[in-house]
């Protein structure tokens, strides 16, 4: 999978992105013992990327966990208004990990992370149709809300496959659903919740392909383990 030159030499390890798009001008990275200039593209799997004639040191040992985003946190591996990142959190697995998918900042829950392009761009593709689940808290008219969200099939001009939601429990003006989803249109839910009349108090995932978040700690994380990939693999398949 091709990435900017800039993200290839920082997840190596070189220096940041900023430093690295100074490299580029200044003419001392290569590609395929080509001159590179900003902008440029290469795939870190199969292009030779050297930096002053020395090619950028490969980390084979895939990596693949599972956070517990808080809100709060953006997605992105830094941010250039300064706010935390979910990175930041995973600063201890031992690799450079790049967030499957979106979780927006105020947004929490399951987030896989992992340095296995390949793998990332399988689970992101639009054919498999994975679902995932998430528990929404919502107030306003919460009475048949459920079935209102279920008949969205229109979103702001967009066509959107129907999600499937059921009431997990209602008090007043406020109800707890769940909605699972196969497309994860950016800020889909937020946005039927919001067709529907409803404004979202929580947004947590809880599930992703074959994996629940569970007990997983707020915050934390943990590898995936081997029965888990394989049984992701499998959901793939299917």
């Amino acid at each position: 999978m091709k990435e900017r030159l800039q993200k290839i030499i920082a997840a190596a390890g070189i220096c940041s992105r900023r430093a690295a798009e100074e490299l580029l001008r200044q003419g001392r990275v290569r590609v395929n013992g080509q001159s590179a200039a900003l902008g440029d593209q290469a795939d870190p799997e199969s292009d030779i990327v050297t930096v002053d004639g020395q090619p950028l040191r490969r980390d084979t040992r895939r990596v693949y966990l599972m956070l517990n985003k808080p809100r709060g946190y953006v997605t992105t591996l830094s941010d250039e208004r300064g706010r935390r990142t979910a990175a930041e959190l995973v600063s201890g697995c031992g690799a450079r990990v790049y967030p499957v998918g979106r979780l927006d900042m105020d947004s929490e829950g399951l987030l896989l992370m992992t340095n296995d392009g390949a793998w990332m761009q399988r689970l992101l593709h639009p054919s498999h149709q994975i679902e995932k689940e998430y528990r929404v808290t919502v107030t306003g008219p919460v009475e048949g809300a459920a079935q209102r969200l279920a008949a969205i099939r229109d979103l702001e001009g967009e066509r959107i496959r129907p999600a499937r939601v059921r009431e997990l429990w209602r008090d007043g003006s406020k109800a707890a659903l769940s909605v699972t989803i196969h497309e994860g249109k950016n800020r889909q839910i937020r946005r039927m919740c919001r067709q529907a009349g409803l404004a979202v108090r929580r947004l947590q995932r809880v599930r992703e392909h074959t994996l629940t978040l569970g007990d997983l700690p707020v915050g934390q994380w943990r590898y995936l383990t081997q029965q888990e990939l394989r049984d992701l693999e499998g959901s793939e398949k299917s």
